[in-house]
C-alpha cells in the first residue's frame, strides 16, 4: 500500500482563459494535517473540489484515496468526506435528521447509520443539541454539525475547505482539537486556510499564491529555510512614518505593520538593529522597543510572496 493518500502532478484547471490552479504538484501521506495556506482567490477552493471529484481538472494527473482523479471521481466521493466553506447542512432539518440524511446519501444500512449516528455525535459534542432545528444553532455549532455529517460514513480522507471561516476564536480552537481527535484515528486531513494561526496546526504546509505552489514544508522548516536571517520586532512612535521610512532604506528586506509594532527583515550582511536605532534617532522616531523574534507564518507568507511579484 503507498504511504500517499494524495497524489497529485502538474494539476491544471483553467476557466476559458484565467488559470485558477496552475501546474500543482504535490502528495499527502496517510495519517497527516496537509495544509493548503493562501489568500482568498489563490486557488485553494477549486484545488479541493478537483481532489473530491467535484470539479474536472483540465489537465494533469492524481490519484486520492487510491482511485484515478480523472476516471474515477465517483468512487472518490464515496470513500472521503468533505466539508465545504458554507456549511451545506438543511436548515429546515435538526441535528440527528441531518446526519440521518447523509448517511442515506452515503448508502449506510439503518442499523449502521444509527451506530455511526451515536459514535458521531458523542465524538463530536452534539448530544445535548441533537433534537434542535438547524437553522437555531450558532456558527460554531453549525460547524460541528457539518464535521460530523463529513465523518459519518467513516472516510480515510477529510477534506475541509476554510472550515472555520467566520468562526469565533474559541470555536476555532475547539473545532482543531476534533480534527486532531480523527488524526489519531488514522483519518488523513487536507484543510485550506488563510488563517495563519490555523496553519500551524498542519504537519506539512503548502503556501499557494495566483494558483501555484510557491513553497511547501513543515511550518518549522519553512520558517528556518525562508527566513534564515530573523526578524526584528519593533514598537516605536510614530509608527505609520516608521514604516514609510524603512520602506525607502536599501538595506531593509520588508517591513511590515504586525499588531501595534512592526516587523522588520533586513539583507543579508546587516544587522536591521543598528539601522533602525540610526534611522529612528536622525528622523526624530520614538523607539520603544526592539527585540529579534522568530518568524512566524506570516513573516514568511509576506516574505515569498514580495518575492514572486517582483517583476
Amino acid at each position: 500500500m503507498t504511504i500517499h493518500a494524495v497524489e497529485v502532478e502538474n494539476l491544471v484547471k483553467r476557466f476559458g482563459h484565467f488559470v485558477a490552479v496552475d501546474h500543482v504538484s504535490f502528495q499527502v501521506r496517510r495519517g497527516e494535517i496537509f495544509g493548503f495556506l493562501g489568500p482568498n482567490g489563490a486557488g485553494k477552493s477549486t484545488t479541493i473540489r478537483m481532489l473530491c471529484g467535484l470539479l474536472m481538472p483540465t489537465s494533469g494527473k492524481g490519484v486520492v484515496a487510491g482511485y484515478d482523479l480523472m476516471r474515477e471521481s465517483e468512487k472518490i466521493k464515496q470513500v472521503i468526506g468533505y466539508m465545504s466553506q458554507k456549511f451545506s447542512l438543511y436548515e429546515d432539518l435538526t441535528v440527528m435528521e441531518n446526519l440521518l440524511f447523509f448517511g442515506g446519501i452515503y448508502g449506510l444500512s439503518a442499523a449502521l447509520l444509527k451506530e455511526r449516528g451515536e459514535q458521531v455525535i458523542e465524538r463530536v459534542g452534539l448530544r445535548e443539541i441533537r433534537g434542535r432545528m438547524v437553522h437555531t444553532l450558532p456558527v460554531g455549532w453549525k460547524q460541528r454539525v457539518a464535521l460530523a455529517c463529513a465523518v459519518l460514513h467513516g472516510p480515510s480522507i477529510l477534506f475541509l475547505d476554510e472550515p472555520t471561516s467566520g468562526v469565533d476564536p474559541i470555536s476555532r480552537r475547539n473545532f482543531w482539537s476534533l480534527i486532531h481527535q480523527m488524526v489519531e484515528k488514522g483519518v488523513t486531513t487536507f484543510v485550506t486556510t488563510h488563517y495563519m494561526d490555523e496553519a500551524e496546526y498542519c504537519d506539512r504546509l503548502a503556501l499557494i499564491y495566483r494558483g501555484k505552489i510557491i513553497a511547501l514544508n513543515t511550518p518549522s522548516i519553512l520558517k528556518s529555510e525562508t527566513l534564515p536571517q530573523g526578524v526584528v520586532e519593533v514598537e516605536c512612535d510614530p509608527l505609520m512614518t516608521a514604516v514609510d521610512l524603512l520602506r525607502k532604506e536599501p538595506w531593509v528586506s520588508e517591513s511590515a505593520v504586525f499588531g501595534e509594532g512592526l516587523h522588520v527583515i533586513g539583507k543579508e550582511g546587516k544587522d536591521p538593529r543598528q539601522e533602525v536605532s540610526a534611522l529612528f534617532e536622525k528622523h526624530g522616531i520614538l523607539l520603544k522597543k526592539m527585540d529579534w523574534i522568530r518568524p512566524s507564518l506570516e513573516d514568511v507568507f509576506v516574505s515569498l510572496i514580495e518575492k514572486e511579484q517582483v517583476p
